[in-house]
């Protein structure tokens, strides 16, 4: 629904008081005054650059048009007999921490009732003073849909080649998904003046570097595979079967995602990031800490906007990481910040079971028990997924993959790698490239958190039976031997890697 349709149920319904969350002023009056037009009604502006405006009428004499205040009293002169008058406030939230503006427009409101006056504050950020919580109602602003990112497309590419077709042309529009009009303009422009035509990637650049001014969300696009990847055979399959079925239209049968839990190093992040690229989708990294706000109703307002954000941008894949460690604050009841993280916590729990947007989600996760129950049931996450540390069969493809990395001899004695993790083998290999020596060697700068954790990795293991899906074998996790230990002294043979 448009911001002109939300208006015009509203103003129809007699709200008199609305607080438009917009980020694109401009695009909101013209929306706006669209609606005027066609409605035959009176539309009034007030800025503090250009005072008091109206349109083909003339003010009062003893209107003050630099005023706030002056302009808020004067909505009850220029309302119209049997007419609607609306009274835009661009950027107005500067205004409000004065207790006589304050109070003009709680009259002003409470007024408009009477008269169909209308007050429409535009601003970025929504805080609404105690004392006109009750009269004012927020709409949202939505960024713009891929018809409207397409219109834009064709008017900044108007030269013949220029303007892409096919898929290509959805690939551009699907890289330009969560920038506003303006960004989506700049950035048409930019990819013109260096390519000569409408490219993803300058699209891709730009979106990285605006995501990353918001501090709230950032934009993984590395060239990671599933195929780098050694083991998770269960997990990938479940995945890409998931997220490549036809009929993801319809909001009921697309993917919700997966909650990844694990042993530290087994690959939980490196899925993640792996994901995006095998599914063509953009992942994107929210920074739980990033979303607390020092101020009352920031942190709430951040998640909105973060959320909202990701959803302009789907499909895509959204991964939170270590979540555990960030919803903390929640197994306390939030009574060491005031009830921000339970707050935020309902709000993510809200819109993981309402969404409807084509956006896969990926929690990682160390110690689930640290997260309340209600997190994890079922049409929130598709599964919950368990990653062990890896079996003898998949630490000798991690091996030979990291050791190829490395350049390193495939040929060469291997270490007791018992308990050992992926993270564990690959940072073996690079301090063999490092120190210029044998893994065997290297081997002896590796303490593997099996050992320096055995008492937490063991619970973790022990709680994770019969709750949790193996990510390697399928079906529910056993905990128990799986052939994970290793000989000292074996060496891998040169074969192609195994085809995950």
């Amino acid at each position: 629904m448009t911001l002109s349709e939300r208006l015009l149920e509203h103003v129809s319904a007699c709200f008199t008081g609305l607080w438009v969350h917009s980020h694109e002023h401009d695009d909101a009056l013209g929306e706006i005054a669209r609606l005027c037009r066609e409605h035959d009604w009176r539309l009034a502006t007030w800025d503090s650059e250009q005072g008091l405006q109206l349109p083909g009428t003339e003010l009062p004499a003893e209107t003050d048009a630099a005023d706030p205040l002056a302009a808020i009293r004067a909505l009850s002169v220029l309302a119209s007999p049997g007419g609607t008058t609306l009274l835009v406030l661009p950027n107005f939230h500067r205004f409000l921490h004065s207790g006589e503006i304050v109070q003009a427009l709680s009259h002003q409101i409470t007024a408009g009732k009477q008269n169909r006056t209308f007050i429409v504050i535009l601003s970025p950020i929504v805080e609404i003073p105690a004392e006109l919580d009750e009269l004012i109602v927020v709409l949202e602003h939505e960024l713009p849909g891929r018809d409207q990112l397409d219109q834009i497309a064709r008017s900044i590419a108007t030269e013949e080649g220029e303007l892409p077709e096919g898929d290509a042309l959805v690939s551009v529009l699907d890289a330009a998904a969560g920038l506003t009009r303006y960004e989506a303009e700049g950035a048409f422009s930019l990819s013109l003046v260096r390519h000569g035509s409408l490219r993803p990637e300058v699209l891709w650049e730009l979106k990285s570097q605006m995501l990353k001014k918001s501090g709230l969300l950032g934009l993984h696009r590395g060239g990671e595979r599933f195929d780098d990847l050694g083991g998770l055979d269960a997990l990938k399959a479940f995945c890409l079967r998931s997220m490549r079925r036809q009929g993801h239209c319809d909001p009921l049968r697309r993917p919700r995602g997966v909650m990844l839990l694990g042993v530290p190093g087994t690959g939980k992040s490196a899925v993640c990031k792996a994901l995006g690229a095998e599914t063509g989708r953009p992942t994107l990294i929210l920074d739980v800490g990033a979303l607390m706000g020092s101020l009352v109703g920031q942190t709430e307002q951040n998640v909105r906007t973060a959320l909202r954000i990701a959803e302009a941008m789907s499909p895509a894949v959204l991964m939170i990481d270590e979540i555990d460690k960030a919803l903390s604050g929640v197994a306390s009841g939030g009574n060491g910040d005031s009830g921000v993280s339970s707050r935020l916590f309902g709000t993510l729990l809200t819109w993981l079971n309402d969404r409807t947007s084509d956006v896969y989600v990926v929690c990682t996760c160390n110690n689930i028990s640290k997260l309340p129950p209600e997190f994890t049931r079922a049409e929130r996450f598709d599964g919950v997924w368990f990653l062990d540390l890896p079996a003898t069969r998949q630490k000798e493809t991690i091996w030979r993959m990291y050791l190829e990395a490395f350049g390193l001899e495939l040929d060469q004695a291997l270490p007791d790698d018992a308990e050992w993790t992926g993270a564990e083998i690959r940072a073996c290999c690079r301090l063999a490239a490092l120190l210029d020596v044998p893994v065997a060697a290297a081997a002896q700068n590796i303490v593997p958190v099996a050992h320096t954790a055995r008492e937490s990795v063991e619970q973790l293991r022990a709680w994770a039976a019969g709750r949790c899906l193996d990510a390697d074998r399928g079906g529910m996790y056993r905990h128990g031997p799986k052939n994970r230990g290793s000989r000292p002294g074996r060496r891998i043979q040169r074969v192609d890697p195994l085809n995950n």
